[in-house]
This record gives C-alpha cells, sequence and structure tokens, in this order.
C-alpha cells in the first residue's frame, strides 16, 4: 500500500470511538470534533478499506462485519502508537529508560531482590523490566539487558555469568506423608510436575542416577517454574526446580526434599546485553550494580 493511501490517526481514532459508542454524536463529543468531522474521517477510511464500515438499522448504528474485523485492528495499531509514544516520552536528559528481559521465575526469586536500592542510587534511570521465556531478537526488542538460562552464547552481545544451578525434587510436607519414598523411583508414586522449558528434566534427573522410569514425562506441565513449585506447595505433587528458586519456602518448611540427590545442570544463569551499547551510562550502572551483588 502506498504510503499516501494509508489512513490516519484521526481516522482510526473517528471509527474507535464511533464504534465504541455507536454514535457519531457521542464520537464527536469525545473527540471534541462536530459530527460531520468524525463522519466525513469514517468515510474516507471506508473509501481507503473499500469496505463499508458501518450501516443505519431503524435509524441505529451497526457494525458491519467487515467493520467488526477492522476494529480489533485498529485498537491494535492505536495501542502500539500510544505506547510507542510512552516509551519515547519517558525518555530524556532527566529520566532514561533500561529495558530489561528476564526468565519469569528467575526475575521473581532472584532478580527483583537484587534491585532494591536501584532506584535511589540511579533515580534518573528508570527500569522496565518484562518477562520472556522464548528466544528473541535484542536489537529488534529494543531490549538492553536480557537474562537468560542457557552455554552463556547470545548473538551480538557479551555475557555475564551469574550462577550455576543445581536442580532438586520438592513437595510439600503433607505429600510426604502419603508416600514411603526409600528410592528415588519411590517419587514416581506421586505425581511428577513437569515444567514446559525443562522437558527432559524428571529423565535427565533420574538417569544421573543410572534409573530409568517410563513415568519421566507423565504429569501436569506448566509455563513456569513458579507455577510448578505452587502445585508442589499446594500439595498436587513433586516438582523438579533449580534448588535457589526454592530456597525460601524449603527454609520456611513450606517445601521439603524428599530424596537428597541434586543434579548440577550442564548451562547457568547469564546477563546479556549488546556489545555496542557496553559505555552507554544507563547499561554500564547497571551491569556494575548486578556485578556488585552477585553471590
Amino acid at each position: 500500500m502506498r504510503r499516501r493511501n494509508l489512513p490516519s490517526l484521526t481516522s482510526l481514532n473517528c471509527f474507535e470511538a464511533a464504534a465504541r459508542h455507536l454514535s457519531f454524536t457521542r464520537a464527536a463529543d469525545e473527540l471534541s470534533l462536530t459530527q460531520s468531522a468524525v463522519s466525513k474521517q469514517v468515510s474516507q477510511l471506508e473509501v481507503t478499506l473499500q469496505h463499508p464500515l458501518f450501516r443505519r438499522v431503524r435509524k441505529r448504528l451497526h457494525l458491519t462485519p467487515e467493520g467488526a474485523v477492522y476494529l480489533g485492528e485498529a485498537r491494535k495499531i492505536l495501542a502500539q502508537v500510544e505506547m510507542s509514544t510512552r516509551y519515547m516520552q519517558s525518555y530524556g536528559v532527566e529520566a532514561d529508560v533500561l529495558n530489561i528481559a528476564t526468565l519469569p521465575t528467575f526475575g521473581a526469586r532472584w532478580l527483583i531482590p537484587r534491585l532494591n536500592g536501584f532506584r535511589f542510587k540511579h533515580p534518573d534511570i528508570n527500569l522496565n523490566i518484562s518477562n520472556r521465556t522464548e528466544p528473541f531478537d535484542m536489537q529488534k526488542e529494543r531490549i538492553e539487558a536480557a537474562f537468560f538460562f542457557g552455554h552463556g552464547v547470545w548473538p551480538r552481545a557479551e555475557c555475564i555469568k551469574l550462577l550455576d544451578e543445581d536442580v532438586v525434587p520438592v513437595c510439600a510436607p503433607s505429600t510426604m506423608e502419603q508416600t514411603t519414598v526409600r528410592d528415588p523411583l519411590d517419587l514416581t508414586d506421586m505425581v511428577l510436575l513437569q515444567v514446559s522449558t525443562r522437558p527432559e528434566g524428571w529423565h535427565d534427573w533420574f538417569e544421573a542416577q543410572d534409573l530409568y522410569t517410563e513415568h519421566s514425562y507423565h504429569g501436569p506441565r506448566f509455563d513456569t517454574f513458579y507455577m510448578a513449585l505452587r502445585s508442589a506447595r499446594a500439595g498436587c505433587g513433586v516438582a523438579l526446580v533449580p534448588r535457589f528458586l526454592a530456597q525460601e519456602e524449603l527454609d520456611e518448611g513450606k517445601l521439603v526434599i524428599p530424596w537428597q540427590f541434586s543434579l548440577k545442570s550442564q548451562d547457568a544463569y547469564y546477563m546479556a546485553y549488546p556489545e555496542h551499547m557496553v559505555d552507554v551510562y544507563k547499561l554500564r550502572v547497571f551491569i556494575d550494580w548486578i556485578r556488585a551483588r552477585l553471590d
């Protein structure tokens, strides 16, 4: 589509408001425009799209099927423009934004506690933290620091090793009352809670002890370690998780380790950042802050 044929933001705003109110008059009041101006903008949008967006039935406004489809698209476009505008507004001499991506449970259990005090030390830097579980391009996603689990390699990025990992089975104390655990295979009498990002977790844990069970891959599957931990705490089964993620519950006695064998992972946790940004102030001070808080 040639640029001159693209709809204007004004026409999208008028269409979205009219569709929400099913009234050109009420849309005009909301947008501080005249009713005729809103009607004209919607008409121009219909010409561009080559589809009618509204129809009148007994003097009442109704969306056409095409209008209903385009309404969802228009709202996504307007939301993205608003989000991008707010993103740029947050940049400036006095307030800069550092975009950070992290694994969900790692972010909640390890990263966030270590950010205490950062805002007071660097009030000019605003941290924008999001959860990511799938691979992504840091440059395209405008991410300046990413916390991940792996081999310590990220395209076009420098990586700092944060900590190693060992995984252990955990369950609620009440779950232990229902099963006698004399060897690792007795855990299969419980429900083995699975984590989607570690599909081989239980298999590898048993294999490291020269054991095999057809139940390694059976059991409820969760997107995150946090969900698996909550399920284990609720007595739904036994979860295989990194020890440091469960340490709080272990210390409080809300979770116990039913079999004292830990498997050290071959991978580790890292922080990655774009190699070309190493001298950017907001990133440099954040890197220094994290380095100073490594255990």
